[in-house]
């Protein structure tokens, strides 16, 4: 919840220049609603695409506040995140929800990005194997093949979110090894090896490389350190 739309005006004006030679990377930036219009306008013409940080899984109706997947389509996104850390954390979202969110996005032409991961109690007592099979299941136990391959995961160990804390790349390389193999058995082997898996918590410029050097890491999904343009052109130029 940062920026105002003269203030992303101001930040794609900055990075656009230092991420203008970038093409070994997909950019996507999710701005708060209020922004997208702006952000969609100051993307026009370069490879960065724009996506919502939330939706809501019904098409329209009585759920005042909410955005659904048509509105953020109309207003040219591409993407959509489900399920952010933040959102459970704060405003209840579960692997039901979730679930319909990711069905209501694929549905609109969106594609989603499904973020999942443990607590750091749930860490400390060795049942992040759990937490994960139980999100992966609770929110793309649905989808058929076709569906899942139009979706992106991001591994987000809440403990890292926000707390300058960052998992190591072997602890989050063990992890994102752990999802594909959810993946390969339910979809199958070269679903699983295609299927996108992007790192999210405390990713900066100092750690991309390293976390990027593991084989089953395909991205990031950058919070705080995608606030400054410098910062974040560093991240997408590694």
């Amino acid at each position: 919840m940062y920026k105002t739309p003269a203030e992303t005006c101001t930040f794609f004006e900055k990075f656009r220049p230092l991420i203008a030679g970038s093409n070994h990377c997909e950019m996507v930036i999710c701005p708060p609603f209020v922004d997208l219009g702006v952000a969609v306008e100051s993307a026009a013409g370069s490879a960065i695409e724009i996506g919502g940080q939330n939706l809501f899984w019904a098409v329209e109706g009585a759920y005042t506040g909410e955005v659904s997947g048509p509105m953020l389509k109309a207003i040219g996104c591409r993407w959509a995140l489900v399920a952010h850390s933040e959102r459970r954390q704060y405003f209840g979202e579960t692997d039901e929800t979730a679930s319909k969110k990711i069905l209501a996005a694929l549905e609109s032409g969106l594609t989603p990005v499904y973020c999942i991961g443990e607590k750091l109690e749930e860490r400390e007592s060795g049942s992040t194997n759990l937490v994960l099979e139980t999100q992966f299941s609770g929110g793309l136990g649905t989808l058929n093949v076709d569906q899942f391959q139009k979706i992106v995961i991001a591994y987000e160990p809440c403990w890292a979110i926000g707390t300058g804390k960052v998992a190591t790349p072997d602890i989050a390389a063990e992890a994102h090894h752990f999802i594909r193999d959810q993946a390969r058995a339910k979809f199958g082997a070269e679903v699983a090896a295609a299927c996108r898996i992007l790192y999210g918590g405390s990713v900066k410029p100092d750690n991309i490389r390293g976390l990027m050097d593991q084989p089953d890491i395909d991205g990031a999904l950058v919070g705080g350190a995608s606030l400054d343009p410098a910062s974040f052109a560093s991240i997408v130029n590694f």
